[in-house]
């Protein structure tokens, strides 16, 4: 049988991080492991895409990003919702449970 962890669904990966980052400041690997431990582990995060996604967004005014020192005390880029991210936020949550009913309809007719 095959490992039942899986990427990200496409699409959602901007929806998950702000979704992190709405409770709390954190760097690269703390999203990660957010979202790894909330889906229990059925999401990975892959760092490339990771990285890819904190770019578009940081560029897009969803996100900010500044360098502090971690728990361990090394240098890593903490990422923080803006107001307009968090409106963001609001919008692909509200599209995301729209998408996933009618999904839960067509699989129950």
């Amino acid at each position: 049988m095959s490992d039942p962890s899986t990427d990200v669904i496409q699409g959602t990966l901007d929806m998950l991080i702000l979704r992190s980052l709405s409770l709390e400041p954190m760097h690269g690997f703390g999203v990660t492991r957010r979202i790894e431990q909330i889906s229990q582990g059925v999401f990975k995060v892959n760092p490339g895409s990771l990285l890819l996604a904190f770019q578009r967004m940081e560029r897009a005014g969803l996100i900010d990003a500044d360098w502090r020192a971690t728990e361990n005390n090394r240098r890593a880029k903490y990422y923080c919702i803006t107001d307009k991210g968090r409106k963001e936020l609001k919008t692909e949550t509200r599209d995301w449970e729209r998408r996933a009913a009618a999904i839960a309809r067509l699989l129950e007719a």
